[in-house]
C-alpha cells in the first residue's frame, strides 16, 4: 500500500512538471507589466477557485466515507426533505464564488483597458500593424521603416500599437508580453505593451485565417536602446522602399514569408490601408492611391 502511495505522488509530481514545462515562453511566464498583471488575474481566479473546489472533493470523500455500508454510526434518514441550513450553504458559496471571480475580471479589465497608456517617463513607441495573408507588416512610423514578420521593440520603453487588416479579421497576440487583441478591416484598434527584459518572444496569429494560419508568427526581439538606435539605422540603410507597388504585392497571399526590412515607408500608407483607399487597378495589376485613380 505505501508503495502504490509514492507511486501515485511521484506520477503525480511528474505528471505537474511536464505540465508546467509548457508554460515556459506563454501567458505564464511574463516578461512585461500588462502580461505580469494578466496573470496575477488567472492565479486570484484560480485561488478563488480552488477555495470551493477543494473543500467540495474533500467534503464529497468525507461523505462517501461516513455513509459506507460498513460504518454502523452513519444516521439514516429516510424521512429527510429539505435544510434551510443546507440550502443555505449549497446557493451561499457558490454565488460567492462568482461575486469574488467576476470581481477580479471587472477590475483587472479596467485596469488592463489596451487603450490605455502604459505610465513612463519616456515618450512610447509607435508601431502601426498590418495582418496580411498569412503575414504581419510593421510599420515605424517615427523611424521611417517597415518590416516583416519581425518585430524590433526597445525594453523598458511602452509600445503604443495601431492595429488594422487587409483582409479578414485577425488576432495579434505576444503570449509573454500580453494582451491579445483582433485587428479589423476599415477599423483600428489600439494596444499597449512593454518589455521589461531583453530577449526574443513569439508573437503568433491567435484567430484563424485560411490555410496559411499556421505559419503567421513573428519575432519579436527586445533590445537596449542603443541596440534599437542602431537597428533604426541600419534599417534605414538597406531594403526596398514600401510604396503601393510594393505593397500590392505584399498584399498577395504567401505563406511561411521570412522576415524582412524596408527601408522607407509611403507617406500615410497605413491611413490609406484603413481607409481602404488601396484598391487594386484590375484582377492582377498592381495597387494605387485615390489620386492615382483619379488621374487615372
Amino acid at each position: 500500500m505505501k508503495m502504490q502511495m509514492k507511486m501515485l505522488v511521484a506520477g503525480t509530481v511528474l505528471i505537474g512538471a511536464a505540465a508546467l514545462g509548457g508554460c515556459t515562453e506563454g501567458v505564464l511566464d511574463p516578461k512585461g507589466p500588462i502580461a505580469a498583471a494578466e496573470r496575477q488575474i488567472l492565479f486570484n481566479a484560480l485561488g478563488i477557485m480552488l477555495a470551493i473546489v477543494i473543500p467540495t472533493v474533500l467534503a464529497t470523500l468525507g461523505v462517501a466515507a461516513w455513509f459506507r455500508a460498513s460504518n454502523q454510526r452513519a444516521r439514516y434518514l429516510p424521512e429527510f426533505e429539505d435544510s434551510g441550513r443546507l440550502e443555505l450553504l449549497v446557493w451561499a458559496v457558490p454565488a460567492m464564488t462568482v461575486i469574488l471571480v467576476g470581481g477580479v475580471a471587472w477590475v483587472g479589465s479596467h485596469d488592463l483597458d489596451p487603450r490605455r497608456p502604459i505610465a513612463a517617463e519616456v515618450k512610447p513607441l509607435e508601431v502601426q500593424v498590418v495582418s496580411l495573408d498569412w503575414k504581419w507588416l510593421f510599420i515605424y512610423p517615427g523611424q521611417g521603416v517597415a518590416t516583416v514578420n519581425e518585430l524590433t521593440i526597445p525594453v523598458g520603453r511602452p509600445v503604443h500599437f495601431e492595429l488594422t487588416s487587409s483582409g479578414v479579421m485577425n488576432s495579434f497576440f505576444v503570449p509573454q508580453l500580453g494582451s491579445q487583441i483582433y485587428t479589423m478591416a476599415g477599423m483600428v484598434t489600439q494596444l499597449a505593451l512593454q518589455a521589461d527584459h531583453p530577449g526574443t518572444y513569439r508573437g503568433l496569429s491567435a484567430q484563424y485565417s485560411g490555410k496559411g494560419f499556421s505559419d503567421m508568427r513573428f519575432a519579436v526581439n527586445a533590445v537596449g536602446a542603443e541596440e534599437f538606435a542602431q537597428w533604426v539605422k541600419a534599417a534605414q540603410s538597406a531594403g526596398p522602399v514600401l510604396d503601393a507597388h510594393a505593397y500590392a504585392d505584399l498584399v498577395k497571399p504567401s505563406q511561411a514569408v521570412a522576415p524582412s526590412t524596408y527601408r522607407a515607408v509611403a507617406p500615410d500608407l497605413f491611413g490609406d490601408i484603413v481607409s481602404s483607399v488601396m484598391q487594386p487597378d484590375d484582377a492582377s495589376g498592381p495597387m494605387c492611391s485615390a489620386s492615382q485613380r483619379t488621374e487615372l
